[in-house]
């Protein structure tokens, strides 16, 4: 590990606390000169270092950058296989972690980008994804002996999770919009891409890439004109390790959800969480939309809608619009 990863390792550890240069080279066993190099080097990646005469150098508790080390002092035991990369930016996290994936990436590989210059939604669409003002990660799982046809459980999973984590963060109300969105105070803050391959040998997934963007802050002057009446973010002002808290709030929850817990209880917590029930939409299917509403959902998480005519149907996957 470089003298700056220690160095940030270490002022995480110890975040508001202020150490003489002296004592921080002796602490990583390096030199004063070095401990002075990466202070300057973390410095122009925008950590706020404060330096202090006759008491030395202090990471802010104000700071909130995306890091490995910032993300790992959060993680429990249950995130054991997580391994991170961060990138300043990409230009999309689920692609760069197919790469990744086709090359025999172990399961728990994890990356998680400051930017994205080609995020994608479902359908193709693209994901919104600013600099320095959302976290946009993507997780690499290899679940065994799992059909294609029962994926979707990964993208319920995660919205719960995402749902967890902001509300240990933030302590406001997260909702989910079926089928991958997740809301605050009916703004869109979150969303999920669940991707994967399949095994034709085998007839099961090979591998699945679950992709999850959060607006943690609104980014600077506001949202696109096309975006800014449904998106919102977590918070509206920084908040010390709000990216790194948030981060680590996903992983620890989905872990747990996907190493334990049944999937009956994710799917009631999932049900719960649903801002749609008893609302009345429109569903968007490939010859067309229809109005309709929705009804309930079940321990599949599969909405189950009742149309205009009387009949019913339970949509295991697909996209719908809530209608004012």
């Amino acid at each position: 590990m470089r003298t700056r990863e220690k160095l940030l390792d270490f002022f995480e550890k110890n975040k508001g606390a202020y150490f003489s240069g002296e004592e921080l080279a002796a602490r990583l066993s390096v030199s004063r000169t070095a401990v002075w190099k990466a202070v300057n080097s973390l410095r122009k990646d925008g950590y706020e270092i404060d330096a202090v005469p006759n008491k030395g150098y202090c990471l802010s508790a104000d700071t909130d950058i995306l890091s490995s080390q910032g993300v790992e002092k959060y993680l429990e035991p249950v995130c054991a296989s997580i391994e991170m990369e961060i990138l300043p930016a990409v230009g999309s996290t689920n692609d760069y972690l197919r790469e990744k994936a086709l090359k025999g990436q172990k399961e728990g590989f994890t990356v998680l980008a400051g930017e994205q210059t080609g995020g994608r939604g479902r359908t193709g669409r693209s994901f919104y994804s600013p600099a320095d003002t959302g976290i946009y990660m993507s997780l690499l799982l290899r679940p065994e002996n799992c059909s294609p046809a029962v994926a979707v459980k990964f993208t319920t999973m995660a919205a719960v999770a995402a749902c967890r984590a902001i509300e240990k963060v933030s302590q406001k109300k997260a909702q989910i919009k079926w089928v991958n969105d997740v809301y605050i105070e009916d703004k869109k803050v979150c969303g999920i891409l669940t991707e994967g391959a399949v095994s034709l040998e085998k007839g099961s997934l090979e591998y699945v890439i679950l992709g999850v963007g959060i607006n943690v802050y609104p980014p600077r002057g506001g949202f696109p004109r096309e975006l800014e009446e449904t998106a919102g973010a977590v918070f509206q002002e920084k908040k010390s390790d709000g990216k790194n808290r948030l981060a680590a709030g996903f992983l620890n929850a989905f872990m747990e959800l996907y190493r334990g817990k049944t999937e009956q209880d994710h799917a009631r917590e999932y049900r719960d969480r649903s801002l749609v029930l008893g609302k009345d939409i429109q569903v968007l299917l490939p010859e067309g939309s229809r109005k309709a509403k929705a009804v309930d959902i079940d321990q599949d998480c599969r909405l189950e809608v009742e149309y205009e005519d009387g009949s019913r149907e339970k949509l295991a996957a697909g996209e719908i619009r809530i209608l004012i």
